[in-house]
Formats: C-alpha cells, sequence, structure tokens
C-alpha cells in the first residue's frame, strides 16, 4: 500500500564554474581531508565544487553547451518562481487515480552548478554526500528501500532500520503543515498517518518520501531531531549525491534548524576545481566583510536578495542610469552565469570589449556573446568590479570575469536578462560570502579559498 501511495504522489509531478577544462592531475591530497567539525564557533563542512576531482561525488563529463543549457533552466524556474507563473498548486491532495493529473508546482531547478559536502546522519552515524543550494529550503536524502527509485549514489544509501534515533513524521505534526512553504507543494498522508515529502524542481528532478526526524552528527558532536526528507523516488540532476542541503530562508531549511544553537548566519566559499572550499553555520569574523543590506522581497520570501548600486570597468562606472539596476536580484549557489538587467549587460560588455582591443575576438557561444580567443588563464582582463548597496564590492580576478568554453575560447561569464537579475557562482567563486540572516546582511572578503 506504501507503494502505491508514493506511485499515486509521483504521478503528480510535472515531468560553475564547470566550464573549465578539469586538470587530469590528481586532487592534491591537502584539498581531499574532510575538515567538518561541530564546535562552539559553529559547524563547518568542506565544500567541493561539483566537477572537481577532489569530490567525493563528482558529476560525470558533460558539454559546456549541456551545463549552459542546465543553467539556463534554473534561471527560468527561479524567474519563473518570483513572477508567481509556475504552475498553479492543488490546495489539498487526495490521493485518488482520477486525480493524477494535478500539476504540482517546480522549484528551483537543481541545474549542474551546485557544490557538495558531507554530512553524518543516523546514530550510529554514517557519512553522506550532498549537494548545497541556498534556492531550496527541505533537506532530504535518499532513503531505503528506495520504494520507486533512487538514483546511483556515492556510498551507500541511507538505512533507516540502522539508526536508533530515526523517527518518522505523522501528518498532524507542525512540521508536516509547514512543508507547503518549504516545498512549494502541499504535504500528503500515507496510510500509516506518516507525512509525505514532494519536491519538485524546475528541471524535472524530484524527490517523494517520508519526512523524518534524525541525529545529525559531526566529529563527534550531535544535532538532535533534525527534520529533513528520507527520499523513496529520486530521480533528476543530483549527480552522485546522496541528497540535498536546503539553505533557504524558511524554518524547515538546515539553516533555521540549526540556528537556535548554532547562530543565524552561514557563510561559505566556493572553490575553483582544483581545491576545496567551505560551508560554515554560526559565527564568523564580522570584521573581514564588506556588507549589503539582504534585501526583503514581496517576489519570494524563502530567496536571499541584494541590490547592485554599480559595475565599473578599470575604475570606470560602465553607462547605465543607477536606476538600471532596480531590477530584483538573487544571489544564488547554484546558478552558473551571472545575468544582469538587458542594458547593464549590454554596457558591460562594451567596456569590456572595449578594455580588450587588439585581442581578437571569437564567436558567441549560446547565451555567451562577448567571447574571446584564447584561454582565461592567458588573457589579461579588465579590472571588474561590482558594486552593492552599502558599499559592498567584488573586485573580480580574471577567472571571475571570463569562463573558457572550450580549450581556445573564453567568454564574459556574464549574461542578459529581462525578468531577474542574478549574482551566480562563477563571481562568487573563491571569496567568502557570509550570509548574516539575523543581521539582514551579506558581507564578502576576498582570498576565502582557492
Amino acid at each position: 500500500m506504501e507503494r502505491l501511495v508514493l506511485s499515486l504522489v509521483l504521478a503528480l509531478l510535472l515531468s560553475s564554474a564547470a566550464s573549465r577544462e578539469i586538470s587530469s592531475k590528481l586532487c592534491s591530497s591537502e584539498f581531499k581531508d574532510e575538515k567538518y567539525h561541530l564546535n562552539s564557533s559553529g559547524l563547518h563542512l568542506t565544500l567541493y565544487h561539483p566537477r572537481s576531482p577532489c569530490s567525493p561525488a563528482p558529476l560525470p563529463d558533460l558539454t559546456f553547451s549541456t551545463i549552459l543549457t542546465h543553467d539556463d533552466s534554473r534561471v527560468a524556474s527561479l524567474e519563473a518562481r518570483i513572477s508567481k507563473k509556475a504552475s498553479s498548486r492543488p490546495t489539498s491532495l487526495e490521493l485518488q487515480p482520477e486525480l493524477a493529473s494535478s500539476p504540482l508546482t517546480p522549484g528551483t531547478s537543481v541545474g549542474v552548478g551546485n557544490y557538495v559536502t558531507r554530512i553524518g546522519l543516523g546514530t550510529p552515524a554514517t557519512s553522506y554526500v550532498m549537494v548545497v543550494d541556498t534556492g531550496s529550503s527541505l533537506t532530504w536524502l535518499q532513503c531505503s528501500p528506495c520504494v520507486v527509485s533512487c538514483h546511483a549514489q556515492a556510498g551507500p544509501v541511507f538505512n533507516p532500520k540502522t539508526s536508533n534515533s530515526y523517527r518518522q513524521v505523522s501528518c498532524t505534526a507542525s512540521e508536516c503543515s509547514a512543508l507547503e512553504s518549504a516545498t512549494l507543494n502541499p504535504s500528503a498522508c500515507s496510510t500509516s498517518n506518516v507525512c509525505i515529502y514532494q519536491a519538485s524542481y524546475g528541471d524535472s528532478s524530484f524527490s517523494v518520501g517520508y519526512l523524518s526526524r534524525d541525529t545529525l552528527t559531526f566529529a563527534g558532536s550531535s544535532v538532535p531531531n533534525f527534520i529533513y526528507g528520507c527520499g523513496q523516488d529520486n530521480e533528476g540532476l543530483f549527480g552522485r549525491s546522496a541528497g540535498l542541503i536546503g539553505l533557504a530562508r524558511n524554518k524547515l531549511s538546515f539553516l533555521y534548524q540549526l540556528a537556535p544553537s548554532l547562530g543565524n548566519s552561514f557563510a561559505y566559499c566556493l572553490p575553483s576545481t582544483s581545491s576545496s572550499g567551505y560551508l560554515s553555520i554560526g559565527s564568523y569574523n564580522p570584521g573581514q566583510y564588506s556588507y549589503t543590506p539582504m534585501v526583503s522581497s514581496s517576489l519570494d520570501d524563502s530567496l536571499y536578495f541584494l541590490q547592485f548600486s554599480s559595475i565599473s570597468v578599470n575604475g570606470r562606472p560602465i553607462g547605465v542610469a543607477s536606476s538600471a539596476y532596480n531590477t530584483p536580484t538573487i544571489i544564488d549557489s547554484g546558478t552558473v552565469i551571472s545575468r544582469l538587467p538587458s542594458d547593464v549587460y549590454d554596457a558591460l560588455s562594451t567596456a569590456v570589449s572595449a578594455a580588450m582591443k587588439g585581442t581578437p575576438k571569437a564567436s558567441a557561444y549560446s547565451i555567451l556573446d562577448t567571447c574571446f580567443k584564447g584561454s582565461s588563464s592567458k588573457l589579461r582582463a579588465p579590472a571588474v568590479t561590482l558594486t552593492f548597496q552599502g558599499g559592498a564590492t567584488l573586485k573580480l580576478p580574471t577567472d571571475n570575469v571570463f569562463i573558457d568554453v572550450d580549450s581556445s575560447t573564453t567568454c564574459l561569464a556574464f549574461a542578459p536578462s529581462s525578468r531577474v537579475a542574478i549574482l551566480g557562482n562563477t563571481q562568487q567563486q573563491t571569496f567568502s560570502v557570509v550570509y548574516d540572516v539575523g543581521n539582514s546582511r551579506i558581507g564578502f572578503a576576498a582570498g576565502g579559498c582557492r
């Protein structure tokens, strides 16, 4: 019967800087060590680029055009989400065959740009590789017996029967009622009164399973009663990860559940393919960052917004009015190519092209239309500075300005958008970025990792 319930729920579902060529060299041993721990200063996890040889679950080789296609899907899902043009949500869910065509609401596309880390779960604890996503709220991982389907993952699938601290969440629990705000889909109820979650994403990836609670464990320290999804049908672009960590602004998110004991902030450094970075929950050194306000937006109260104030090339502001930056701007860990309002992008492209005068141009590549012959490592990029409300700045190194699409072509790592601006992970890479939710601010500091 449980299999039938999950199958009926499934029937309702709608069907980076990864461009740099990965070195054939093995990952340096200094970046292989697991450095996660929980102490008085917070939780600290090692973070890996999705296509790094250092990653415990690297993505398969993908063409750069495929990466851009998935990146476009993620951006389209964010645009639909904030414009409220996603599929209408049913107000209730009756598990009857005749309602199997009712659409669910897709959240943010998982894509191929999300970084990965490890968490420990259960008693006794086992380590699992997880995708990290600031655009999602619910944390979930694949669970045995995989009633419908589980994708191939690195390491064993979590078996709830082996954890002494595992518990399922009932349909009457407040956490079950909170699922709709976390997943954009209503919860369902099994015949044994277990809450069923449905997490669907804009690229048709999804996870369906039982809402559960268990103990998170990090190097001997633990966090009991953590709420997460125990996935029984999980399909899509999750690579070989076991599941997903949701860091969005929602009471079921990873951050909000740990905030009471660790503090309401998190920081990360998104590394290059040859290194490792970190994800930290809790206290941080406030003096090292320059800050911009975390903007509240009625468009979506779970995403993180900020506000551009200007962009300069070689110290000169690009030629647009200040009002051109008023488009809502999301900061997102999973979007590879940053999106700018069309007129802002056009001005940036013109300024960069002028600064690159004498460098042979290359043909446009998909959504990237400002391209040059050569690789980013061999070109001298102009100094591009992103400035945000309040004065916070990102002074971008060459690898954060250009992105190699093949061995002989590099392109400006920005694209135009008419609906939403997004600060993606290519520009954030190697910077330390703090999301201080408690003080409603986002901070940037150079040199966070390699």
